[in-house]
């Protein structure tokens, strides 16, 4: 790597707002770092997930067209 080009790298605290902590590497300036949502937090993860009904989309869209075609 060339020197002075790249920004440091170093470790950090990451504190998220339900209230898990872990170290991970940043660039940034500061030790600790707040974020709002991880992966013990996030919906994804902790399969409360809400699945969208596309469906019902689909099926309106299909009779706009059938009515646009029928004009």
């Amino acid at each position: 790597m060339k020197p002075e080009i790249h920004p440091d790298y170093r470790e950090a605290t990451y504190i998220c707002a339900c209230g898990e902590a872990f170290v991970n590497g940043t660039t940034r300036k500061q030790d600790v770092v707040r974020i709002e949502i991880c992966n013990k937090c996030h919906p994804f993860f902790t399969g409360k997930q809400k699945m969208v009904d596309a469906s019902g989309r689909v099926d309106r869209f299909k009779k706009r067209v059938e009515k646009a075609g029928s004009k």
